[in-house]
């Protein structure tokens, strides 16, 4: 990996500004999620355990450029102070204050950065202000890091700048299972549309050995080979493009995988009526929602013989039993073959596979959601390369 990491780092003594993640779901003015708190904890603590005065930074929601009370990260502290079970001191009214008074492995949280208009913008000044609290920069907010925002990409080039240990575990895994795959390598795309994954498809093409589509997406590329699809969702002008990648996908060698059989029903809901199909046999009035038994099985005899797999959506609608069992049943597959390194994320992704129990039996799984995806899709994302020195 050429991103610098906290090994790079000699912090003893030093003020540490930490760019986190803490943008959790709230209810009721509490955390209901701290996934991503817990996740960033061994970097606090590491930092912390060497003597730093760790400053943690971070956005919360989308309050514009202007302090929103709903949008206040004070809750955010202590939740934080709890998983840490060590005192957290929010620097919200005079922060340059809080971060001076704070002991050698003492943590303190700014306000919501999004409360300032210059964080968006990038704005170099409200970077420097930034930079004015501490010695040394870590970045370790991957999921942010595809937005070049103050605290993600402008502040980096002012300090001393390194990955911390859920950024760095997060490029590590990524590049293991895209740029240097063990081979044979697949991945498995699934959701809704077609649309919104066409870079991501046309990335992976030429960088797998085999690719599932499933979900809604696979009846537009069905569609495209002249298979019927019913009523089932579909973007019939996305055939020439469906077609495009097919084509890219055989001269790269890549083998894509369609659904061989379906799932279908006259309605998506619970209880409804379902009917499991050859897929070149679903009726005009049908909806396919998930893939059937064939498709299962063949899928995870393909597996089989992969080494690393990427993933990314469902392979139907998982939300809706019994429309849940294709994305169970391979992912659990997955889960459970020795030697097959799995890693997953972005959108759906996450809660599919919490609901199939496999969340901790796969290799990594991301919550970072729209930086998962850029990278798939091969983008430079801006809070990578300033620490690369690609900026």
């Amino acid at each position: 990996m050429t991103v610098p990491t906290l090994n790079n780092l000699d912090v003893a003594g030093r003020t540490v500004l930490l760019r986190a993640d803490l943008n959790v779901p709230m209810r009721d003015g509490r955390v209901s999620d701290a996934t991503r708190i817990e996740r960033t904890l061994p970097t606090i603590r590491e930092l912390a355990s060497q003597g730093a005065r760790v400053v943690v930074l971070s956005h919360l929601g989308r309050p514009k450029g202007k302090p929103s009370p709903e949008l206040s990260l004070r809750p955010i502290a202590e939740a934080l102070a709890d998983a840490l079970v060590a005192p957290v001191a929010f620097a919200a009214e005079d922060p340059a204050a809080v971060v001076a008074g704070l002991p050698a492995g003492g943590v303190a949280l700014l306000e919501n950065l999004r409360f300032d208009p210059g964080e968006e913008a990038n704005d170099p000044d409200f970077a420097a202000r930034l930079a004015a609290f501490g010695d040394f920069y870590v970045n370790d907010a991957f999921s942010a890091a595809h937005r070049a925002h103050a605290s993600t990409e402008a502040l980096a080039r002012l300090l001393p700048a390194a990955a911390g240990r859920l950024m760095q575990r997060e490029i590590e895994a990524l590049e293991v299972a895209l740029n240097a795959p063990k081979r044979p390598s697949g991945a498995i795309v699934g959701g809704a549309k077609v649309s919104t994954k066409l870079s991501l498809l046309g990335n992976l093409v030429a960088r797998v050995d085999m690719l599932a589509i499933g979900g809604g997406m696979a009846n537009t590329f069905l569609h495209a080979q002249g298979v019927e699809v019913g009523r089932s969702l579909c973007e019939r002008g996305l055939a020439a493009l469906a077609r495009t990648i097919l084509d890219d996908a055989e001269a790269c060698g890549c083998t894509v995988v369609l659904p061989k059989d379906a799932v279908v029903a006259p309605t998506l809901e619970a209880g409804a009526s379902t009917e499991v199909v050859a897929i070149d046999e679903v009726s005009p009035d049908a909806m396919i929602l998930d893939i059937g038994p064939g498709s299962i099985a063949d899928l995870i005899d393909r597996l089989g013989l992969l080494r690393s797999l990427v993933w990314n959506g469902p392979l139907g609608a998982f939300e809706v039993p019994p429309f849940d069992r294709g994305t169970n049943e391979v992912a659990q597959a997955a889960a459970d073959m020795k030697g097959l390194l799995t890693v997953a994320g972005g959108g759906d992704t996450v809660a599919a596979l919490a609901q199939a129990g496999v969340v901790e039996r796969f290799g990594y799984v991301s919550t970072a959601g729209g930086a998962f995806l850029e990278w798939l899709e091969g983008q430079i994302l801006p809070g990578v390369a300033v620490l690369e020195g690609r900026a």
